[in-house]
């Protein structure tokens, strides 16, 4: 799992390549995640576009991170995920908690 940071606008743009699944990556992506709302970001995008699949440990990490998120006053958007990501999401019942973008800048620009 790569992980790449940008800032963009308002918002932290957070570009992920690879499974999103238990050990290593989740690990990373949560240490990543907790980094950037600790330092008072978040606004949170997350780019799932080189995302192929998302394990159960991997949704339940971005169900976590969206609700810490908007404790803290922000949110975490998804942003190009897969047909599989999106499928998942659906059949557990979560899909309609994220917003979801398939344009950067109209995700970045959800947050103005």
């Amino acid at each position: 799992m790569d992980i790449e940071l940008r800032g963009q606008g308002r918002a932290k743009l957070v570009k992920l390549r690879g499974k999103l699944s238990l050990g290593d990556p989740v690990d990373r992506l949560r240490e990543t995640l907790a980094d950037l709302m600790d330092n008072g970001d978040c606004r949170i995008v997350v780019d799932l576009g080189e995302v192929p699949m998302v394990d159960s440990s991997g949704i339940g990490l971005l169900v976590k991170s969206l609700t810490s998120a908007k404790e803290r006053g922000g949110a975490l958007r998804l942003l190009n995920p897969s047909k599989f990501v999106v499928q998942t999401l659906k059949m557990i019942g979560l899909l309609n908690l994220f917003e979801i973008f398939q344009d950067q800048e109209q995700a970045v620009e959800s947050f103005q």
